[in-house]
């Protein structure tokens, strides 16, 4: 390449390179300019415009940003800006808001303008909020609402909050087998405004037993001479709303629609998961097992008190001591070994370690395995087998590395000479593989064991686990020392 070639390619790399670092400049100058929402619509509340001119000027912001916006005033400051909404704009944001959030609002209306937001708010958003009120201002609310939210309030609250039922919104549309497109549509139309979860229709047939769905594209396309039951889809997912949420949880994951029916006993539908309420169950779902494999009967509350959040942690806890009191029992077996060979004790809490990980790794990847319900025992004698093989290898792979760096540091650094300091390394690598091997196995047969019996294997397994763990290498540590350190090599005092 010719030198006044090189040239202009450096001059181009640079203004590239000039260029995207004026385009980075410029979309951190436009991200630092956005407007904060929340508080340009406090700033609109706390002025002195009239309530006219509040509810015009909010009109223009999105129900998230007001709700946003809520948190930040003080009650004083709401009840000037309840008076200036209508009941209908409120449940809009009301159901953006959180549960306690919004509980906390409806307990600053008077009870009438409560039961008026209420009226309009989503059913299942309703029935969280007023859960989460006092009793008595609960049973005010209610008494003046209509009774369609009445029914509605109580066929949600009929559910226990393990049942998918409890996470329903009664937000939706139907229509009538055997109606026409435009009937269809014009029942679309009629139940729209109530009703904004629009993008599925649900069909009924003359018992009011759930017949199938259409996709409102579907229908939106359709000529006017179209059979409706061209569009139908009979095998559209669904669910009871006594099903538990542990048991459809995947199933419903496993489909990409938009709103899934709720069905009761007699196949009628009664309800619909949303896409959101499905990411909402999930995040919770993950949340509870997250903690119970900690060993913590239910999730804890920022607000709890101290006794509440140990009554909740100290079930297990007292299981542990008792569990932890019996390998300590076993540790005390092995004070010959530990006074003949003191060494050993400062590499006990690395083999240890390595077997609550990995331990702990094939709980988590056999807890996520067991939430297919379907798995076949030749499927579970599988897995199984896979994660004794995984412990194998990782053992091998990370009991030789110890061993060699062990040897070293003895050597080195501790004073001894090379056949005590590979002696001593090798018989810790190798009670690093036994380990591993056992507690990767153990990680996996324990919670399939109590699937088996109906226990949540995510409650019961992870503090278990560990201390069986402990126990197991314990045992295999100071044995093996025992054996090839004190009685075949004969090292120690």
């Amino acid at each position: 390449m010719r030198e006044d070639e090189i040239r202009v390619q450096e001059m181009t790399e640079k203004e590239q390179a000039l260029t995207e670092k004026e385009l980075e400049l410029k979309e951190q100058e436009l991200i630092e300019q956005k407007p904060d929402y929340a508080e340009e619509i406090c700033g609109i509340i706390r002025s002195a415009a009239s309530a006219e001119e509040m509810a015009e000027k909010l009109g223009d912001y999105h129900e998230v940003d007001i709700a946003e916006a809520l948190s930040m005033l003080t009650a004083a400051e709401r009840k000037k800006f309840y008076r200036a909404i209508e009941g209908e704009d409120l449940a809009d944001i009301m159901d953006f808001a959180d549960e306690e959030d919004a509980a906390a609002y409806l307990a600053e209306m008077d009870v009438k303008s409560a039961a008026e937001v209420v009226n309009s708010m989503d059913a299942d958003t309703a029935a969280d909020a007023l859960e989460e009120m006092d009793e008595h201002k609960r049973k005010q609310i209610i008494a003046l609402t209509d009774e369609d939210t009445k029914e509605e309030i109580k066929l949600l609250n009929s559910f226990d909050e393990e049942e998918i039922g409890s996470k329903m919104t009664t937000n939706f549309i139907v229509v009538k087998r055997g109606m026409t497109v435009k009937q269809a549509m014009n029942a679309l139309i009629e139940q729209a405004p109530e009703n904004d979860n629009i993008s599925t229709l649900f069909v009924e047939d003359e018992d009011g037993v759930f017949y199938g769905a259409i996709d409102l594209r579907e229908l939106i396309i359709a000529r006017e001479n179209t059979d409706l039951e061209d569009i139908i889809r009979k095998s559209y997912p669904y669910v009871y709303g006594s099903e538990e949420i542990d048991d459809c949880i995947e199933k419903l994951k496993d489909y990409y629609e938009d709103l899934i029916p709720v069905l009761d006993a007699d196949n009628k539908l009664i309800g619909v998961i949303t896409s959101q309420g499905l990411v909402e169950v999930v995040d919770d779902e993950m949340g509870e097992d997250y903690v119970k494999l900690a060993g913590v009967i239910a999730e804890e509350d920022l607000e709890e008190s101290v006794i509440e959040s140990m009554k909740k942690r100290l079930p297990w806890l007292i299981i542990l001591l008792f569990l932890g009191l019996g390998v300590s029992t076993v540790v005390g077996l092995f004070e010959p070994v530990i006074a003949s060979l003191a060494l050993i004790v400062a590499f006990q809490s690395l083999v240890l370690d390595m077997a609550g990980n990995v331990g702990t790794q094939s709980l988590a990847v056999t807890v996520r395995f067991l939430t297919d319900e379907n798995l076949t025992r030749e499927q579970r004698i599988k897995h199984v087998l896979k994660e004794a093989k995984v412990g194998l290898i990782d053992g091998i792979l990370m009991g030789s590395a110890a061993a060699i760096f062990v040897g070293f540091y003895i050597y080195f650094f501790k004073g001894g000479n090379a056949e005590m300091a590979f002696s001593v390394s090798y018989c810790m690598g190798l009670a690093m593989l036994v380990a591993m091997i056992f507690s990767s196995t153990v990680g996996a047969l324990i919670p399939l064991f109590f699937d088996s019996i109906d226990v949540d294997p995510a409650v019961a397994s992870g503090p278990l686990i560990s201390t069986i763990n402990d126990l197991v290498a314990v045992v295999t540590y100071y044995g093996l020392a025992w054996l090839l350190l004190i009685k075949v090599a004969h090292l120690g005092g």
